[in-house]
């Protein structure tokens, strides 16, 4: 068999990543992506490879696994992972695949397990994933030490969970240092998700992306948003007004009295944290602008805390305010099919009907999540079309998908690279 012959059956993606090199090398990066990165399955399967099994993922919240055993499930992809509480409360996150028949082991959403157990056969694993029973009919010389459930990496600060695929996690310890200290205020031991939606978006990920990055299209599209929210990501925005930049001057100045971070911290083009007021006299993402729950979030009373905007790419924004908080997870569902799953998160001790009421909370962002996602599923109509060819990005009113696109496009790059020795092979037989 040759050798390009048996690269081809080892990575039978070996061309489209040459494409895919070729055509990220060859992009302005002033004009969104060509077609092919928006509806080609082939392409899709790369954004799954180089980007989803290898960069750091936002899975959920550790208020949703709050004692020994408790666990919830997501999929990349085709790659189903259960992330669960330990005997010792440690979180453990596990590819939830078992190592008999590779059958899944956890098949509900989330529950409460004393042990891991196979449905199937029934093998047993406990909480970190050791293998403890593997029935009376594997022979005496069966080994149960190798058959542990297969790690991945998971990481916790300020109340999140993020997962890694990779063989290798890129590095994310400065992040989650800022992350543990920008959530410190809102008290994230405190908190339970008092509401939880997913939405299917017949739409790629990257457009579900790129249409939260800017806000070009909210006076048009978003009227319940726009109660509340400026338009502005914060002073370095190229749009933002003198009366904004004052606004944001004085709020910092009561946040420093306050102890509350604001400053505008970016990590690369990956993560950035910030800060900002919300319109004058609202101080919550209400209809009314009115808080939506009575319980704060560790927040002192009568600190009008504006709303901490948090973005984790690739599939990840959030929106903190005194009163309740509100988290977005993306995960990819085909080239042209995306879940989009939003949980608000309140004070644990805040009870429903009393302290909050569960319309109310949601009200703003339900019909936010559905404008987006007709915005996003007319743009990847029109993306589809024969007459769509990249077009031009705003400097100021699209800045934030200039800087996604910028990233996706280098972290593709960066990980396609790792495959040059194939690829290479490949090409010169």
């Amino acid at each position: 068999m040759s050798s390009a012959f048996r690269n081809l059956l080892e990575d039978p993606l070996a061309g489209v990543r040459s494409a895919a090199l070729r055509m990220l090398a060859e992009r302005d990066a002033a004009y969104s992506l060509p077609a092919a990165f928006y509806n080609d399955e082939r392409l899709f399967q790369l954004d799954l490879q180089e980007i989803f099994e290898k960069e750091w993922l936002f899975a959920g919240m550790t208020c949703e696994i709050p004692t020994k055993g408790s666990y919830f499930t997501l999929d990349v992809g085709d790659n189903p992972v259960v992330v669960v509480r330990g005997q010792d409360g440690a979180i453990h996150a596990f590819h939830n695949v078992c190592r008999h028949r590779g059958s899944r082991l956890c098949t509900r959403g989330s529950g409460k397990v004393a042990k891991l157990v196979c449905p199937y056969h029934q093998w047993t694993y406990e909480l970190d994933g050791r293998l403890l029973f593997a029935g009376n009919d594997m022979g005496p010389d069966f080994d149960l030490h190798a058959f542990g459930l297969k790690p991945v990496h998971v990481r916790t600060a300020g109340g999140y969970i993020f997962v890694c695929l990779g063989e290798r996690a890129p590095a994310v310890d400065e992040f989650l240092q800022a992350l543990d200290r920008y959530l410190a205020p809102h008290h994230m031991d405190q908190v339970k998700v008092a509401a939880e939606s997913s939405i299917i978006e017949e739409a790629n990920w990257k457009l579900v992306i790129e249409n939260n990055r800017e806000c070009y299209h909210c006076s048009g599209s978003h009227p319940e948003l726009l109660n509340s929210l400026m338009e502005f990501d914060d002073t370095d925005d190229p749009k933002a007004t003198p009366a904004y930049r004052d606004m944001v001057a004085r709020r910092q100045r009561q946040w420093d009295a306050c102890d509350l971070p604001y400053e505008l911290a970016r990590f690369g083009k990956r993560n950035r944290m910030t800060r900002t007021p919300l319109l004058d006299g609202t101080v919550s993402m209400t209809m009314d602008g009115k808080p939506a729950c009575g319980r704060r979030l560790g927040i002192a009373p009568g600190v009008d805390a504006g709303v901490l905007r948090i973005l984790h790419l690739p599939n990840s924004w959030n929106h903190f305010m005194a009163d309740h908080a509100v988290v977005f997870r993306v995960l990819p569902l085909g080239p042209q099919r995306t879940q989009v799953t939003t949980k608000w998160l309140v004070h644990k001790d805040a009870v429903e009907g009393v302290d909050y009421e569960v319309e109310t909370l949601r009200k703003v962002w339900d019909a936010t999540n559905d404008q987006d996602r007709r915005l996003a599923e007319e743009n990847q109509r029109g993306v589809n079309s024969r007459a769509y060819e990249p077009g031009p990005y705003s400097p100021t009113f699209e800045f934030g998908v200039v800087e996604f696109v910028a990233w996706y496009a280098e972290r593709m790059q960066a990980n396609l690279d790792e495959h040059g020795g194939t690829l290479r092979v490949a090409n010169a037989e």
